[in-house]
Parts: C-alpha cells; sequence; structure tokens
C-alpha cells in the first residue's frame, strides 16, 4: 500500500478493499440464509427453532475469534505502514496460532457441556434433538470458520481482497450443492445441513492457507517468538469486536427466552427469517469495516490522522446508502422472501411486518458500526468498546425485557431501531471528541 496513492484515491480504495470483502461477507451470510431455506422446507419449523436457539454459540465464537483477528490485523497493519515488515509478520503468526488454539479450546469446552447445557436451556422433544444433532457437527466446523475470517483479514492486508471474494463465491456453491444433496436427495436432515457447512468451510481452508503458502508477500507462516506485550495489544484492541460479539450472545439468549416465554415457537421462527435480513445487512457493515481497518490502521500508523478520519466519514456514507437501497427493495419482496422459508401463513405474515420495522435500525447502525470498527484501527479501543457495549449489551438489554412486556410482538421489533437511535448519541459524542483530537495534532504539527 501507498501513502500517496490512498490520500489521492480514498473513495476508490475504500471500494477496492471493502467490496470483495462486502461480496465474501455477504455470501458467508447468503450461506446460513441456503442452510435455513433448506431446514425450513426439508426439516420443519423445529429445524429452524433450534439453530437459531444455538445462535449465543456461534456468537462465542465470533467474540473470540474477531477480538484475535481484527486486534492483530490492526497492529500488524499499523506496523506495515511504519514499514516494520518482520514485526508485522510475526504478529500474523501469532494471531493465528491463538485463534487456531482458543477456538479448539471453545470446541471441547462445549462439546464437554452439551447435554448439561440443552437440559439448562429447557429443551425437549425434536427441537432438543435437532440440536444436539446440528451444533455437534458445528463444533468443527465453527473453528474453521474463524480461522478462515482471520485468514481473509490478513490476505485483504496483503492487498488482494478479491482473492478472499472468490473463495467465499466457491464456498457458497458447495455449500448450496451439498445442501441440495444432503437435505433434499439423501434426506440427512438438519445434519445433512451441518455437514454441508463443514464441507465448505474445509474447501475454503485449504484455499486460503495455499495463497497464504505461495502467494503472500508480507504475511507469511514462519516460526515466531511469542510476545507478551503484542497480545495484551492485541486482545485491548479487538475488545470491542469481542464485547459486540458477546453481547450478541447475552442478547441471542435473552431474545430466545422473552420469546419462548411470551410468544412461542411460531414467533421464534418469525424472528429468525427476520434476523436474516439483519444479517446481511450485518455483513454489509462488516465488509465495508474490515475494508477500511487495513487502510485506516496504515494511513494512521504513517501519522495521517486526516485521512483515516476522512475514509471512516466516505464508509459512513456508502453504509447509509446500501441501508436506504436494501429497505427500498425489501419493500417490493419482503412476502416472497419469508415465504422462501415457510409455508405458514400466520408466520409469513409476522415476519414480513417485522422486517418493515426493523430496518428502520438499519442506517443508525452503520454508523455506529463503523465508528466502532474505525476507533479499534486508530488504537482507541476504550471508545470503541462503548459503542459496541451500548449497542449491544446495556441498551439493547434493556429494550429486550421492557419493550415486548409493554407493546406485545410490536415492541419485539422496535428493539433494534431503540437501541442503534439512543446508541448514535454515544457515537456522535466520540467522533466528535476524535476530530478535536486531529485538529490539535494538525495544529501542533504546523
Amino acid at each position: 500500500m501507498n501513502l500517496e496513492s490512498i490520500k489521492n484515491n480514498k473513495l476508490k480504495m475504500i471500494l477496492q478493499f471493502s467490496v470483495p470483502s462486502i461480496i465474501a461477507m455477504v455470501l458467508t451470510s447468503l450461506i446460513n440464509i441456503v442452510d435455513g431455506i433448506f431446514t425450513g422446507n426439508y426439516v420443519g419449523s423445529a429445524g429452524m427453532s433450534a439453530i437459531e436457539l444455538g445462535l449465543p454459540i456461534v456468537y462465542l465464537y465470533l467474540a473470540v475469534g474477531l477480538m484475535i483477528s481484527v486486534g492483530g490485523i490492526a497492529i500488524a497493519g499499523r506496523l506495515y505502514g511504519a514499514g516494520d515488515i518482520d514485526k508485522a509478520r510475526d504478529v500474523f503468526n501469532q494471531t493465528m496460532t491463538v485463534c487456531t488454539i482458543v477456538s479448539a479450546v471453545i470446541s471441547i469446552a462445549i462439546f464437554i457441556l452439551m447435554r448439561p447445557l440443552v437440559s439448562l436451556m429447557g429443551l425437549n422433544g425434536e427441537v432438543a434433538r435437532f440440536f444436539t444433532d446440528y451444533y455437534f457437527i458445528m463444533l468443527i466446523e465453527l473453528p474453521i470458520m474463524i480461522i478462515n475470517s482471520s485468514l481473509g483479514m490478513f490476505i485483504r492486508g496483503e492487498g488482494h481482497p478479491q482473492f478472499f471474494m472468490m473463495t467465499s463465491i466457491l464456498t457458497l456453491i458447495i455449500n448450496t450443492v451439498l445442501d441440495y444433496l444432503f437435505a433434499a436427495v439423501f434426506q440427512l436432515g438438519i445434519r445433512g445441513i451441518a455437514f454441508s457447512s463443514l464441507l465448505a468451510s474445509l474447501a475454503a481452508l485449504v484455499l486460503n492457507l495455499i495463497f497464504i503458502r505461495k502467494s503472500a508477500k508480507i504475511y507469511q507462516f514462519a516460526r515466531f517468538h511469542f510476545d507478551g506485550a503484542v497480545q495484551k495489544e492485541m486482545i485491548l484492541n479487538g475488545s470491542s469486536e469481542f464485547i459486540g460479539e458477546m453481547t450478541m450472545f447475552f442478547s441471542m439468549s435473552a431474545y430466545n427466552y422473552v420469546i419462548l416465554s411470551r410468544f412461542g415457537v411460531n414467533v421464534l421462527t418469525a424472528f429468525t427469517i427476520v434476523g436474516f435480513v439483519s444479517y446481511i445487512y450485518s455483513m454489509v457493515i462488516i465488509g465495508f469495516g474490515q475494508g477500511i481497518i487495513p487502510l485506516v490502521s496504515f494511513v494512521f500508523g504513517a501519522r495521517d490522522r486526516q485521512t483515516a478520519i476522512d475514509i471512516r466519514r466516505k464508509t459512513s456514507f456508502l453504509v447509509i446508502g446500501t441501508a436506504v437501497v436494501i429497505m427500498i427493495i425489501m419493500l417490493f419482496v419482503t412476502n416472497p422472501y419469508c415465504s422462501m422459508f415457510i409455508s405458514d401463513k400466520s408466520i409469513v405474515s409476522m415476519a414480513s411486518r417485522g422486517i418493515l420495522i426493523d430496518m428502520i435500525a438499519f442506517p443508525f447502525a452503520g454508523i455506529n458500526c463503523i465508528a466502532s470498527m474505525y476507533f479499534t484501527s486508530i488504537g482507541c479501543a476504550k471508545e470503541s468498546a462503548i459503542i459496541s457495549s451500548a449497542r449491544g449489551l446495556v441498551i439493547l438489554l434493556i429494550a429486550i425485557f421492557v419493550l415486548p412486556a409493554i407493546f406485545g410482538i410490536t415492541g419485539l421489533w422496535i428493539v433494534s431501531p431503540v437501541t442503534e437511535v439512543l446508541t448514535i448519541f454515544i457515537t456522535v459524542y466520540y467522533l466528535g471528541m476524535d476530530r478535536k483530537a486531529a485538529l490539535k495534532s494538525s495544529a501542533e504539527s504546523l
């Protein structure tokens, strides 16, 4: 990467790094949607509910994986920008080693605790059986997913975001074909859905490892000395992502509890269908965020804070524009979209209404998330963590328990819009403080 090229072509560079990342992330979300379609049509609503109830497990992996990976690429990017290639390579190897070990330990722990976990959740009958059948297999797939995500960040940091995009396209194709074969043709049920995800992730892992081995110039596999100071900074830098995903762990658990205790399995199924739309948009935001992290950390490491701010601003406008486009499209296709998953008209009606209300949150969520990732990129972990914890834990949990109790099902759908709108005030405050710090730094350098 070149500082002058980034300064003179900010929008081009944002799109160059972000679009492949966005496509990759959206394709990842489409894998889950395809799984949901085959589950709904060949397993049933109980299968969809079982997968939804286990999402806190997925967010636990994401919390740890993103904390390590985002923290690692932010440090490596700044070192790369400052010209310290050897140290950047060491950070890459330390990041991948820690990521692999920790995700494997999580799988072992959950495997041991799976049956007590099912009892604690109060699951029984078909839902309990589907839950264990699916997540026993996913305990192998989820660490691979985290490793692939981490490798993808460094591949993008190498300046090859298109490669990870092509890998994601291939993964989606493999997963869709295998879903059809295992669920529709061989009728393996929910285990077939899980096996499809596992085999597709393994294929992606092989391709990513081949790239790092043969094509990477900066982030190559090599011997390294474990650096405790780097690990501490890595965890601190990635703490906002950890908080963000762990809050999803707690919030999804809270959502599941409130929905099952107040409304029942059908509403949980509708909530799952609504969640897929939010998931797609969140992947777009994350794609933009992951795309600009190498750029922001590079220019910040090169002591050009104003360019970092400009990149953040332009990216915020892009995510708002994307939100508006998605909202317009969904106004016309909501019912057909919901009908892909389930034939029950009452569930389709609930999900359609939920989508239209939930999408109000999208523009605000985009601004909040990009701001959080921006602060991570420049090493401002506190600001990033506060934004993430506000939108993903403190405000959100209050809204989950209060709003449905007051407004019923409508209260369930307005949880996200209320949370993001309230969080935007915190985000604007910290962005203002960052702008003042940039102006002061610029004045001192003159």
